[in-house]
């Protein structure tokens, strides 16, 4: 099992089908351009996660594409999975919630987390490199 390349193909799932939901959020609505930003509005809701998995999961994917090129240390590949994880936190943490208007602990450590493993995963890089 290549445990990189199903985080890969996880992340780009992603970002697929969050645009399918603002795509279907949009049919509902009626909405072909823009949104309403109500932190209660569900296209907004799905424009928000499809915009920040959209600013994070490609460069996840391509610092693990490039990790996967070489031997991975333990460390680096359960790395991998925590960072994909923590991305789909964080679009449940968008869509799941009434609101986006008050703080939500899936969020936040989809977040917080996306920002400790995507540095670790730079730090795995240089570390390739060097």
């Amino acid at each position: 099992m290549n445990v990189a390349l199903i985080c890969v193909a996880l992340l780009s799932f992603l970002c697929i089908a969050t645009a399918f939901y603002v795509s279907m959020q949009r049919g509902k609505t009626e909405t072909i351009y823009g949104c309403d930003t109500d932190p209660e509005n569900p296209l907004y809701k799905a424009v928000r996660a499809h915009g920040n998995t959209t600013e994070f999961a490609p460069i996840l994917a391509l610092m693990i594409f490039v990790l996967a090129q070489a031997p991975l240390a333990g460390w680096v590949i359960w790395t991998m999975i925590l960072a994909t994880f923590f991305r789909y936190l964080v679009v449940a943490g968008l869509l799941l919630p009434k609101t986006m208007a008050k703080p939500n602990p899936m969020r936040f450590v989809g977040a917080l987390g996306t920002f400790i493993t995507g540095t670790m995963l730079a730090v795995a890089i240089l570390m390739m490199a060097l």
